[in-house]
């Protein structure tokens, strides 16, 4: 991928989120400007998970999953969320590691930045703090956090190698990663990969499960695994498209059903686990 892909991706990941949090800012449902938020990001958090947090903070959430369940988070500990978006997973972190803890969330995009201090700010926690930067390029010293966690971004970067890289280096020796994101049970073809809705959708930038953990071992973490929580099958897939507007964005020559036939039955969400050596 060249650097000019990569800015390209940047650039289209930063302004769908920037809309998403003016979205959710209103109290409107994000719908296609958010992600996936309707096909993928239902039913993620129990009730009496998300009643005591703001409300923008849940309808900002544009997740796959609930990695804060899947952390083990214990009371003390210091966990830093990769891509915080609204907040909701960093307010919830908050809460489980209690007042000796601390929770960090890192997002490289202001408007969300400033719907998760919001939040925070709503929520009164004072054991949180929202950092801006990248996932690639982490603005915390070597061996910081006991947990690192991240809910349906990781998919969303250029460049996963240095993403796994750097959570690996801010983790203290035993750290945890807990991850919730897309990932695909078969690699995509290059003109669907090449799809902008689709990377901004979490689709196109998902790795295949044995290319996941690949990376992470290579990263140096152990006990690496992928469980699949959610495959997405050809309805889930048609809603997705929809949301999304992929037949809008098909340039000529892509066949629009060619693209939903290689879709359905690939994608997945999945929990992603490693750790650091002691």
């Amino acid at each position: 991928m060249t650097t000019s892909d990569s800015e390209h991706i940047y650039a289209a990941v930063r302004d769908r989120y920037a809309s998403a949090a003016l979205a959710a800012s209103n109290s409107a449902c994000c719908g296609p400007s958010g992600a996936a938020a309707g096909v993928v990001s239902r039913t993620l958090y129990e009730e009496d998970e998300t009643d005591a947090l703001p409300a923008d903070a849940v309808t900002a959430s544009l997740g796959c999953g609930n990695p804060t369940m899947l952390a083990n988070l214990q009371p003390g500990e210091v966990v830093l969320d990769l891509g915080s978006g609204g907040g909701i997973d960093v307010l919830l972190s908050a809460r489980r590691v209690g007042p000796s803890g601390k929770a960090y969330g890192l997002d490289m995009t202001p408007q969300m930045l400033e719907l998760a201090r919001k939040n925070q700010a709503e929520a009164g926690l004072a054991n949180v703090e929202f950092l801006q930067g990248t996932i690639e390029d982490i603005p915390l010293p070597d061996e910081t956090v006991d947990v690192v966690i991240s809910n349906c971004v990781v998919n969303l970067s250029p460049d996963k190698d240095a993403v796994v890289r750097e959570a690996f280096r801010v983790l203290k020796p035993g750290g945890r990663l807990a991850i919730a994101d897309i990932v695909l049970r078969r690699a995509l073809s290059e003109p669907t990969r090449a799809l902008i809705g689709l990377w901004t959708g979490c689709v196109a930038g998902a790795l295949v499960v044995e290319d996941y953990q690949a990376k992470l071992r290579a990263a140096g973490f152990e006990g690496v695994s992928v469980e699949p929580t959610r495959v997405f099958e050809d309805d889930d897939i048609v809603g997705l498209a929809a949301e999304l507007s992929v037949e809008a964005d098909l340039p000529e020559g892509i066949d629009h059903d060619e693209v939903m036939a290689e879709l359905g039955g690939s994608v997945m969400s999945a929990f992603v686990r490693g750790r650091k050596p002691e």
